[in-house]
């Protein structure tokens, strides 16, 4: 078509015909990736005439390309001469809006969508409306349930006849044959119900919603709670009572879990929406159910809540609420037997603490605190030691120390090395939130016990924790605190305790600076260059090799080059490889 009377114009088209027809999939991805480039060449008028009609024409291809080419033409407006010719993109994306693959039609969706705000009201009448028809009445379930998303956006701006055409074919959708397009006509029921007038919300959406709410698939029944939300939002108080808790009751006491989880899920935004007389009359008791829920995913969306649910209910009721109704649950949890439930139930109960005040905490919250402080689920214990800091607000260190310390050095101690592991891991995070005065007073020892511990994988975490520690709170406190008690252990008897120092030095160097390094801890690495045992000796070469970046050159030459040398000539094969290892490395040879 191109080639025959050399007109370079064509080029472009000819170009990407070749490419569209090749075999390779990526080049027909990056031909399409390149269409606005392509338009500009071609020009508004070609592009109208040739590009779309030709796109229009050869749309079956691999998803991938169908994707690309759905997202591109959402931003073509001004490649075909601006907002009066935008319809000319309705006939590719009408053709992708129905094809089976369902990533496709959700981006033809979604770009039709956006140009649907780029039609006049009239266009929007003579072309997009009889598009959305004509998906709406298509044989294939595809092209109808395409047709659900684009309701709401043509709805606000077209005359009251095409509006009651509109809504006449959204009723149909809702009570379609095929269970995917009651579905899409369920997501779709809220966001349709905010652009209606209020008399049709009564008269039409109220109908649709309790009939999808009573769907026999599972799938459409807990869509419709999602338009629960939007529909209460969109009602005076006075109607919800009679026009939507009848079905949000049923909703909460649905046979599938699924339909459950999704109340629980949305439980806060159906608490804004209905307000809170229904929230005290009908939705706490529903709370309390999901609470108790015997699917546990159910209980762990509603544990999930907890916090939510108690900071919007009434104020002059709220703390009766929750002590009598909401927390008996809620020690149920504690020891629930699923521990996404209890891990879910951990990450919010902490913010319990600043709705129920100082004398509640202490006495119902606390004891359920160090229940799951105890839990033999780490994910439990992290949840609530990382929300710490907001009861330490509500009732005081003191207090907390008294109460919850007790537990964590008591876990730091355990049997179980892999308990003890656990704390040490959550041990910067407790020193942060609760100070350094208070760290050294009650924790420092802890700390600096677990250095000699006699499990090597607590040991190189003690060591990895003072590093964490010093990054929190500075060298001059590891100076005065950490450093003087780490070099004390070059002089321990047991040569494991002696590696730990070097260890220790290995982290803490980098962390502390040159000039501690250079006249605190960089002599007893030397001193320990002539220690009886080789692993010890080899540890000093490695030491040494990791410090050096740390310390000035003068230093490198006078102190550390003689010691490297001499353990070069080492007896120890061992010793003498790692010597000649940081030689290398450190350029002292």
């Amino acid at each position: 078509m191109a080639g025959a009377d050399g007109d370079d114009s064509l080029y472009p088209i000819a170009v990407l015909i070749d490419e569209l027809r090749n075999e390779d999939v990526q080049l027909r991805l990056n031909s399409i990736k390149k269409l606005s480039t392509i338009a500009l060449a071609l020009g508004v008028e070609r592009t109208r005439t040739e590009l779309l009609p030709f796109l229009t024409d050869t749309i079956y291809d691999e998803d991938e390309v169908l994707l690309a080419l759905a997202e591109q033409l959402g931003n073509f407006t001004m490649l075909v001469g601006g907002p009066e010719y935008v319809h000319c993109l309705l006939p590719p994306l009408e053709s992708l809006a129905t094809v089976e693959e369902t990533v496709v039609r959700d981006k033809a969706v979604e770009s039709l969508r956006k140009i649907s705000h780029e039609h006049s009201p009239v266009d929007l009448e003579v072309h997009f409306e009889p598009l959305v028809k004509r998906l709406a009445s298509g044989d294939w379930f595809t092209s109808r349930t395409s047709a659900c998303g684009l309701f709401s956006v043509c709805y606000p701006r077209v005359s009251s006849t095409v509006k009651a055409e509109i809504r006449q074919h959204f009723r149909t959708l809702c009570s379609d044959d095929t269970p995917m397009v009651r579905r899409a006509a369920a997501s779709k029921l809220g966001e349709f119900a905010k652009v209606l007038e209020l008399e049709y919300v009564k008269s039409d959406i109220i109908s649709l919603f309790t009939a999808l709410a009573s769907d026999e698939q599972d799938s459409v029944r807990l869509l419709a709670v999602e338009a629960c939300v939007s529909i209460a939002q969109l009602l005076p108080q006075e109607d919800l009572e009679t026009l939507v808790m009848p079905t949000l009751r049923q909703a909460a006491e649905d046979k599938s879990w699924r339909v459950r989880y999704m109340v629980a899920d949305k439980f806060s935004e159906l608490q804004k929406a209905v307000g809170p007389e229904i929230t005290k009359n009908d939705l706490v008791p529903a709370f309390q159910n999901l609470l108790k829920d015997c699917e546990a995913e159910v209980r762990a969306a509603a544990a999930n809540k907890v916090k939510e649910f108690c900071e919007n209910l009434p104020e002059d009721s709220r703390e009766t609420i929750i002590m009598t109704h909401i927390l008996p649950c809620v020690k149920e949890l504690v020891s629930d037997t699923n521990q996404h439930v209890k891990s879910a139930l951990a990450s919010v109960i902490m913010g319990l603490s600043t709705i129920l005040g100082k004398d509640n905490t202490i006495e119902h919250l606390l004891p359920l605190f160090l229940a799951q402080l105890k839990d033999e689920c780490p994910e439990v214990r992290l949840n609530i030691i990382s929300n710490l800091d907001c009861v330490n607000e509500v009732i005081g260190i003191r207090q907390l120390s008294q109460s919850l310390l007790p537990a964590i050095v008591e876990l730091a101690e355990d049997a179980k090395w892999r308990v003890r592991l656990a704390i040490i891991e959550y041990m910067p995070l407790l020193a942060g939130q609760l100070g350094v005065e208070f760290f050294d007073e009650k924790l420092n020892s802890l700390c600096m016990a677990w250095l000699v511990d006699h499990v090597y994988a607590i040991r190189e975490a003690a060591t990895c924790n003072l590093m964490k520690l010093v990054e929190k709170f500075g060298a001059e406190w590891a100076q005065n605190t950490i450093i003087p008690k780490v070099l004390g252990m070059a002089n321990d008897p047991n040569y494991l305790h002696r590696m730990t120092t070097l260890f220790c030095i290995n982290a803490l160097s980098e962390a502390c600076g040159q000039e501690i390094t250079t006249k605190h801890m960089l002599p007893v690495v030397l001193k320990m260059s002539n220690d009886q045992v080789a692993n010890v000796r080899f540890n000093v070469a490695k030491s040494l090799q990791k410090i050096g970046p740390v310390l000035d050159s003068n230093s490198l030459q006078t102190e550390v080059k003689p010691v490297l040398e001499k353990l070069a000539s080492d007896q120890d094969i061992d010793v003498k490889y790692f010597a000649q290892e940081a030689i290398s490395v450190l350029a002292l040879a």
